[in-house]
């Protein structure tokens, strides 16, 4: 009887995922293959890609050669070191603070998440006028301090790339202290308020009570921010176009300039296929790393 139950529980389930996994399948898995599929061709992305020549693997060749593709891994690899760094640490701030009992948490609350609310390219338009080097925010606080100083914040090439990022993580900080702080809500209170009878202040009660238990939420996060990062694409096309020469380069916008800009469809698949496995890799990696620390 109760292997009747358990096996029509399982079917049940099954029911239940298989509208998802057969959409899953049909627009994801499918779409994976066929990326892969015409990265073996020359394809300009006009007409039938069966008409287009099939080269093998020598898109490949080329994009591991290519110096513009390899700075741009680079560049994403710094995206994701800056996101998990300013990105987790801000959210963590933000979500002790409005976690707070202190006046004006309410407000604060209504407050912070509003840079998720923008879409991304008001967001980009508003960030590019605040770094005009003629009229911008930034150039004219600089300028109190040097009257002398206008700094060319998208159009230097040793600054364009932190002058994105600070604006990327300055728009994704809300969505962790957003997550942070619903782990904070599965916290008993009971464990402060003994915490607070041994004698423990607010930085001790931080260190050995909030951070270890909210250790869950940080793995997701941290994992959602790494993904976040290799596929990131908005902010960059709409601030810099990946300029200038190529300084602000994503493999996203890589891809999408191949592709739609210079018409080299097989060759953007090939970029788009490596993005696929060197997500894939990096994500077995960390979750490798989490494990191990995890068993400890």
């Amino acid at each position: 009887m109760e292997k009747k139950r358990s096996a029509s529980v399982h079917l049940t389930a099954l029911l239940f995922i298989l509208p998802a996994f057969l959409v899953y399948t049909l627009y994801t898995a499918s779409s994976i293959f066929r990326t892969f599929q015409f990265s073996l061709h020359d394809w300009s992305g006009f007409g039938p890609v069966a008409n287009s020549a099939n080269i093998g693997f020598a898109n490949y060749v080329k994009l591991f050669a290519d110096e513009r593709f390899l700075h741009a891994i680079k560049n994403n690899f710094l995206l994701v070191v800056v996101s998990i760094v300013f990105q987790l640490s801000t959210g963590m701030i933000l979500a002790l603070i409005i976690n707070s009992k202190n006046r004006g948490t309410k407000f604060f609350r209504t407050i912070y998440p509003m840079p998720l609310l923008l879409s991304t390219v008001a967001t980009g338009i508003l960030w590019l006028l605040m770094f005009n080097p003629y009229t911008g925010l930034f150039n004219g606080l600089l300028r109190i301090i040097s009257p002398d100083v206008r700094l060319s914040w998208l159009g230097s090439e040793q600054v364009v790339l932190f002058a994105v990022m600070f604006v990327i993580c300055w728009q994704y900080s809300p969505q962790y202290m957003i997550l942070l702080r619903a782990g904070m809500t599965n916290i008993s209170a009971e464990v402060y308020e003994a915490a607070v009878i041994d004698g423990a202040n607010k930085w001790q009660q931080f260190w050995k009570i909030t951070f270890p238990l909210l250790s869950g939420t940080l793995k997701t996060s941290a994992v959602l921010s790494i993904v976040g990062s290799l596929k990131y694409f908005d902010l960059i096309w709409i601030m810099t176009g990946g300029g200038p020469n190529g300084y602000s380069e994503l493999m996203a916008t890589y891809m999408y300039r191949k592709a739609f800009t210079e018409d080299q469809m097989g060759y953007a698949s090939s970029v788009a296929s490596s993005m696929i496995v060197i997500s894939l890799v990096v994500i077995i990696i960390v979750q490798f790393m989490l494990k191990q620390k995890d068993n400890q």
